[in-house]
């Protein structure tokens, strides 16, 4: 699996956020290719569940507050890269 990235769907957006969509696009993939990469680096067996928690809480974490709050990622596609990290992958 290659890295994960973030893409948003302009449909969903504002204004605004369509005209900072590459942007921010940019800058919540970087968020959760860094957490992927923590979370790859201390997996020690946690259940995917956990992973996928821990996946979206660190993505967030890495994010200016305001971004984070307004981030609500399609869970489906986290727990992919969960599902990958708990298996070995390279997502």
């Amino acid at each position: 699996m290659s890295e994960p990235h973030v893409t948003l769907d302009p449909t969903g957006l504002d204004p605004v956020q369509q005209k900072l969509r590459g942007a921010l696009e940019d800058q919540l993939t970087s968020a959760l290719q860094a957490a992927t990469e923590r979370i790859r680096a201390s997996y020690a067996g946690e259940p995917v569940e956990e992973v996928c928690r821990r996946l979206l809480d660190e993505t967030r974490a890495g994010l200016h507050p305001d971004i984070a709050a307004g981030f609500n990622p399609d869970m489906d596609e986290f727990c992919r890269v969960a599902v990958a990290i708990v298996r070995g992958g390279a997502s």
